[in-house]
């Protein structure tokens, strides 16, 4: 890298690190986007600055992002908390970014009599995650033989190579087709916004406006803008269906004893919300995407 990418806001613009490449890269391209960030990405692309915004892109491997962060190559960077974890960098995670779930699980083979996590103690564990399942054993007493291995961990009990694994989960299918059983969860891990400590320190202005940009588009994912008409006597029955932020809204309309009611609910709660809401007397009931929420 030259000395070009070694000094974060030399120029006045901040520098954000997104991954090239992986499960998380288009993501965190379209999160960028959708904050409203202006750029255009091209296959040579290293440095993308934002047309609208003083923010550069730097598209790295995720894997660099923690420490370029922790050493003020970039100010900020998105990345999975397992590879903050991993590389034991010294930065401040500013946002979770709902997105890229997994978890760093312990498994063994179908037929092991061990059922958690402490029965590991003494066997051999592969991981291609040395630095955390190391530490994370280690809070947990639990002593072992730790072998690194960079390719498909879940062959390694049955290669002989191990009597135990920690590997990195979405959903499972894997370590099932692999015969192998979790006996345990070490860390919970998804994208999240990463600051370089100096950076965070001396330039709090801009970090703190790109934060809110992004966990505004965050925030809104998770939830949907419902309205929908009734009368006056079933707003309160309505109202305390309504697990949304602070009070609905309520507005008269035209015809006397009519109301609109307005409301952002959690996404998850809206396949049972809906129902009930019309047994309650909502009619007219319309769920809406929300593109940004500030709260």
């Amino acid at each position: 890298m030259t000395s070009a990418f070694t000094r974060a806001g030399e120029n006045g613009r901040l520098t954000l690190a997104v991954p090239a490449k992986g499960r998380i890269a288009e993501p965190a391209l379209r999160l960028c986007a959708d904050a409203g960030l202006s750029f255009e990405v091209t296959e040579r692309s290293l440095v993308v600055p934002c047309a609208n915004a003083p923010v550069d892109l730097l598209l790295v491997r995720p894997s660099d992002i923690p420490e370029y962060a922790q050493d003020g190559v970039v100010d900020l960077g998105i990345t999975g908390a397992n590879l903050v974890a991993e590389a034991d960098a010294d930065v401040i995670t500013l946002a979770a970014l709902g997105f890229a779930r997994c978890s760093l699980e312990a498994a063994v083979p179908v037929d092991a009599p061990q059922q958690d996590v402490a029965g590991l103690d003494g066997l051999r564990v592969a991981t291609a995650y040395p630095v955390s399942t190391r530490r994370l054993l280690a809070e947990q007493g639990v002593e072992f033989e730790l072998v690194p291995v960079s390719g498909s961990v879940e062959a390694t009990p049955r290669l002989g190579l191990a009597d135990a694994i920690v590997d990195l989960v979405s959903t499972g299918s894997t370590m099932s087709a692999n015969g192998l059983r979790p006996v345990g969860r070490l860390l919970e891990s998804q994208a999240v916004l990463v600051g370089g400590r100096a950076a965070v320190g001396a330039r709090r202005d801009l970090v703190d406006r790109l934060e809110l940009m992004l966990s505004g588009v965050v925030a809104a994912r998770r939830r949907r803008y419902v309205m929908m008409n009734a009368h006056i006597d079933d707003l309160p029955a309505i109202r305390s269906l309504l697990p949304g932020m602070g009070s609905p809204s309520v507005l008269q309309l035209a015809d006397e004893g009519e109301i609109a009611i307005h409301a952002a609910v959690e996404t998850d709660e809206i396949w049972n919300l809906l129902p009930v809401l019309r047994d309650a007397g909502a009619t007219s009931i319309l769920v809406l995407p929300i593109e940004r929420l500030v709260a």
